[in-house]
């Protein structure tokens, strides 16, 4: 891939984390796949934001346990972009966790909800390893989606509006 190429793919990556806080806080976190069913998905705990480019570069990395990530926010706010997040998601009583990173918009350090241990005799051997197949899949079509919706608006009309709408969100939080 040459560098403009790599270059745009970084600014997506960057606009749809930073739209994903904004919009994560904007509907407490509820989100609905294309079936119907509702998933909660939230930043937390470690977030890094970078601006500038060159010498000029700055990264400010907020983590923590219940961080509120107040220096990241006010890095959005003075033009930074979310280039690393951690992400919670729950679905019925499961909990994931997973590092997007956008510069390539990979999954990292991804924890599922855990996977019965105990197995008995006749159980399928490959049952558990099944199971956490099942769990991977399930984050990656949650992340899908909103990523989905994301170049629906990103792609679309509205996208000057939803850019609007984040600034008066980033406004509200200094």
């Amino acid at each position: 891939m040459d560098y403009l190429g790599q270059r745009n793919d970084v600014i997506l990556g960057q606009d749809f984390l930073t739209w994903l806080w904004y919009k994560s806080e904007a509907m407490a976190g509820m989100f609905r796949l294309a079936d119907g069913h509702e998933f909660e998905l939230r930043m937390e705990q470690r977030v890094s934001v970078q601006g500038g480019e060159g010498e000029s570069l700055e990264t400010a990395t907020v983590s923590g346990a219940m961080s509120e990530l107040n220096e990241a926010r006010l890095g959005l706010a003075t033009g930074k972009k979310v280039t690393k997040a951690q992400l919670r998601i729950e679905q019925d009583g499961e909990t994931w966790q997973v590092t997007v990173k956008a510069e390539d918009m990979t999954l990292h350090a991804l924890r599922t909800p855990a996977v019965e241990a105990g197995r008995e005799e006749d159980d399928d051997p490959d049952a558990a390893f099944l199971e956490k197949m099942f769990l991977v899949e399930k984050c990656v079509r949650f992340v899908d989606t909103v990523y989905e919706q994301f170049l629906r608006l990103r792609l679309g009309p509205e996208w000057t509006e939803e850019v609007a709408a984040v600034r008066v969100w980033l406004e509200k939080e200094r």
